[in-house]
């Protein structure tokens, strides 16, 4: 070979690009080699022949892989067994639904290296990271916060929603005399955790308007028919705000900033007696509310029964978005009137979402995602 061919075979060695080729392509490459034999399946597929025979070693590895995977790249756990355990051991605290932290994590696997006599095993940041990696973990911000139901809730559900039926079909209770009623607490300023930043950024700021800590409650209602109250405003303060508020929101204001006895009771009176028929009484209505311990005091029972009203009490723990939608059917099926055409909700949701605030009070809202 001259010596200008020796340049031309170097240069185009040199320009040749390296190739990652994904593991379902390595599986067909195998699948043909073993049918045909690896130099058949290097000519189809246009690779190496020592390329076949080392997929052919990893097959089980390629197998389990993700079909998209390019390489088995990482060094391989020194401690398998430990790992191992250590997995089984975070995916039952996840199934239990208990959190866990890179801490909890390096904590339990020193505790499971001294149970098996593993000695210099300090369990650093970095073997935890690596760790995770290797089997698939990574932390996630938390998108549901879940409460243990008590073990006889079914029971409870069940006579919640038997009282409910019989009492509607009783009193004939019409959709729009059921009225749900729930609290919810708000900020001033809601801080964001997650961001979008450059890689490699050592510190990730968000800015706050310094009152993210400041908290108000909101007391929402709205009846069967998807007619709405008039919300009613807590603040954490002594006095009554100065500033103007939107016409038909109702200001309140304690020292807590949160629903207790007093404010139910304001909420009964100002609110509550605002539904259709609350001034005279004349039509028996059914108030939905959960177990919170100001909704059920004596002075607050007595008011309900002054106003010709029954207390249902959503059972502690029972999934109460079903529980306050139930009244509703129950009151659909007895008068023969569907509270709100299911073809309508999506429509109605989008008109909620767009109104501006003075006007989200004249449109309809399906009670039943008042939770």
């Amino acid at each position: 070979m001259s010596f200008i061919q020796n340049i031309a075979v170097l240069t185009t060695l040199k320009m040749a690009k390296r190739h990652a080729y994904e593991a379902q392509f390595k599986l067909k490459a195998i699948s043909y080699a073993e049918e045909h034999g690896n130099r058949a399946a290097a000519r189809e597929y246009k690779i190496n022949e020592s390329m076949v025979r080392k997929w052919r070693k990893l097959e089980n590895e390629l197998r389990q892989a993700k079909k998209t995977q390019l390489s088995f790249r990482g060094h391989k756990a020194k401690l398998p067994e430990l790992e191992e355990r250590l997995e089984r051991w975070i995916i039952e605290q996840r199934a239990s639904g208990r959190s866990v932290s890179t801490v909890t994590i390096r904590l339990r696997a020193v505790t499971l290296a001294e149970e098996m006599n593993i000695e210099h095993f300090k369990g650093g940041p970095s073997w935890c990271w690596r760790f995770m990696k290797r089997c698939n973990f990574s932390i996630r911000t938390r998108t549901t916060v879940a409460q243990r139901r008590p073990a006889d809730y079914i029971e409870k559900l069940a006579n919640f929603r038997s009282f409910c039926e019989k009492h509607i079909a009783d009193k004939r209770i019409q959709p729009s005399h059921i009225t749900n009623m729930d609290e919810v607490p708000l900020t001033f300023d809601i801080p964001v955790s997650h961001t979008v930043e450059k890689k490699g950024t050592s510190t990730v700021a968000t800015r706050t308007t310094g009152y993210e800590k400041a908290l108000f409650t909101v007391v929402l209602g709205c009846h069967a028919n998807g007619q709405k109250l008039p919300p009613m405003v807590i603040f954490k303060r002594k006095t009554l705000p100065k500033e103007t508020f939107p016409a038909g929101v109702i200001i309140k204001a304690n020292e807590k900033g949160w629903m207790d006895k007093d404010m139910m009771k304001e909420w009964l009176k100002q609110v509550y007696v605002r539904r259709p028929g609350g001034f005279v009484h004349t039509s028996p209505p059914l108030l939905i509310c959960d177990s919170m311990r100001a909704h059920l005091t004596a002075d607050v029972k007595q008011t309900v029964k002054q106003m010709n009203a029954t207390l249902a009490v959503i059972p502690g723990g029972s999934p109460t978005a079903e529980c306050r939608r139930e009244p509703a059917i129950q009151s659909e099926a007895a008068s023969g009137v569907g509270a709100m055409d299911d073809g309508r909700r999506p429509q109605l949701h989008e008109e909620w979402s767009a109104a501006p605030g003075e006007l989200r009070h004249s449109l309809p809202m399906d009670c039943g995602c008042l939770g």
